[in-house]
């Protein structure tokens, strides 16, 4: 895949947006990731999956390095460190997952950013800046997302980036260690994108 070849552990930022720039994981990430995700841990945790026990260890995120490189040579998923532009302050990440091919054409996103930087725009920003990438360089048709009812903030970001509420899910996927309902969003290739900050 062309991104894998231009976009190496090496090159540094690839995703440019408004105050924020993107760019693949990395293992000199690794202190500020894991600072930055035990700071922010009772933030995260009712919008997440359970989290392992080892999960802050050098060795997982050395695992999740690997794994994020296999999943990127095979076009299954694209995961992203978001900074701010201004000092490269470690601000949180996002993940494209489950890239369909064929007939669908789509991708899931994920996303969290640290509790010092929510609701000040960056995570908006982020979203809005990978879409081109999402539709222009990997060529998918849809961009699907899935939020917690009761998480406002992210109900909040997913409208403000022009996405469009198009279910409900019954205990979709397991939050916290517990299966919870979600809401379904979508954003497709020809819907206009809304300039965010």
């Amino acid at each position: 895949m062309v991104f894998l070849r231009s976009v190496t552990a090496d090159t540094g930022p690839a995703i440019h947006g408004d105050g924020v720039f993107l760019r693949t994981p990395q293992m000199g990430d690794f202190p500020a990731w894991t600072a930055l995700r035990a700071e922010s841990r009772p933030f995260l945790t009712p919008w997440e999956p359970t989290w392992p026990l080892d999960d802050l260890t050098r060795a997982s995120f050395r695992r999740r390095i690997r794994r994020y490189i296999q999943d990127v040579r095979e076009d299954n998923a694209y995961p992203f460190f978001v900074f701010r532009s201004e000092d490269s302050a470690f601000l949180g990440g996002i993940t494209l997952s489950n890239v369909r091919r064929g007939v669908t054409q789509s991708t899931s996103i994920g996303y969290w950013i640290g509790e010092a930087f929510a609701r000040q725009g960056y995570m908006s920003a982020a979203v809005g800046a990978i879409m081109p990438f999402v539709f222009d360089q990997l060529r998918l048709h849809r961009l699907e997302a899935a939020c917690l009812p009761s998480n406002t903030a992210s109900i909040r970001l997913l409208e403000k980036v022009g996405f469009t509420r198009e279910g409900f899910a019954r205990r979709y996927l397991r939050i916290n260690g517990v299966w919870q309902d979600h809401l379904l969003y979508a954003m497709l290739s020809e819907d206009p994108r809304p300039a965010v900050r």
